[in-house]
């Protein structure tokens, strides 16, 4: 069976759109309907009711999802293991947001490195809807998210709190008429909440799905724009973004996706390890500033 008949099955099944499979898979349409009609034709039945409005299962195509699951976290299993360097005995593939990496994820990293000297560790990186895919997949067994998408096989646990804070890469900035101000898309409850405490800053003209890298962009420019506060701590400390004062914060929590099906042993220490570098974060900013410097965290660092 080709496994790329299973995958592109697997996120029309996901998306009920063969139109969004293609945009997932970076294949044209044509392609994602070739590879259906194949997988359909060696099974013998149809899988998919194709409509304008999209595409759903089938009933034999619903029978078939739960099987696909499986071939690909086989596949994926199979892949890791073969793969497993020479001196180790166990593998973990972590999947994170770009913004979680620096000051969760790495540290992770170090924590499991000394807790299983023989777990070798593969690190990826990417949104939340392809962090999401390769958990389903099977191709990460773990990720670090902002939004988390509540899937079969995936159990979520809150991370580390955080929060959307306005940023301008100019002291003095104010929320009422902020200069170069960008939309940074984190997902419907922010725009809706945005929307209701900032009605006049919904339409600024240039909106950016990038994530933490929008601190790029803005940092180089006049510009400001909301960005995680643990992800922009360092370039506020340095004095290259300034915090808006008079701007409205907006609750951000980071979320940990771990597949049911990951060793117990290894879920265990990871779960231990996790827990361990987002306590050591929190405690090591709150000895760090006052009581009176506690009220703004993230201005005094």
């Amino acid at each position: 069976m080709d496994i790329t008949l299973i995958k592109t099955f697997v996120e029309v099944a996901n998306t009920g759109s063969f139109v969004a499979a293609c945009d997932r898979l970076f294949v044209t349409q044509s392609a994602v309907s070739l590879r259906i009609q194949r997988l359909e034709d060696a099974l013998g039945q149809a899988l998919f009711i194709r409509s304008k409005a999209g595409a759903i299962l089938t009933p034999a195509g619903e029978q078939f999802e739960r099987y696909a699951l499986s071939l690909l976290k086989l596949w994926e299993e199979a892949r890791q293991q073969i793969g497993i360097p020479d001196g180790y005995t166990k593998a973990l593939t972590i999947g994170a947001q770009h913004s979680l990496w620096p000051r969760l994820g790495f540290r992770w990293i170090d924590a499991l490195r000394t807790a299983l000297p023989d777990l070798s560790i593969r690190a990826e990186v990417g949104m939340t809807d392809r962090i999401t895919r390769y958990l389903v997949e099977g191709v990460v067994q773990v990720g670090l998210v902002y939004t988390p998408q509540l899937r079969p096989g995936l159990i979520v646990e809150k991370a580390l709190d955080d929060e959307l804070i306005l940023v301008a890469s100019y002291p003095g900035a104010s929320a009422e008429t902020p200069e170069g101000y960008v939309f940074i898309d984190w997902g419907p409850e922010f725009t809706h909440a945005h929307g209701i405490a900032l009605p006049h800053l919904t339409n600024s003209g240039l909106t950016m799905s990038l994530g933490a890298l929008a601190a790029d962009y803005i940092m180089h420019r006049k510009g400001c724009g909301y960005l995680p506060a643990r992800a922009v701590k360092r370039r506020l400390d340095a004095g290259l973004l300034h915090i808006v004062a008079d701007a409205p914060r907006f609750p951000y929590p980071s979320w940990v996706v771990w597949r049911d099906d990951l060793d117990e042993n290894l879920l265990s220490v990871a779960r231990a390890a996790l827990r361990d570098v987002a306590q050591g974060i929190v405690t090591e900013q709150l000895s760090a500033v006052s009581h009176l410097e506690r009220m703004e965290l993230y201005e005094t660092g």
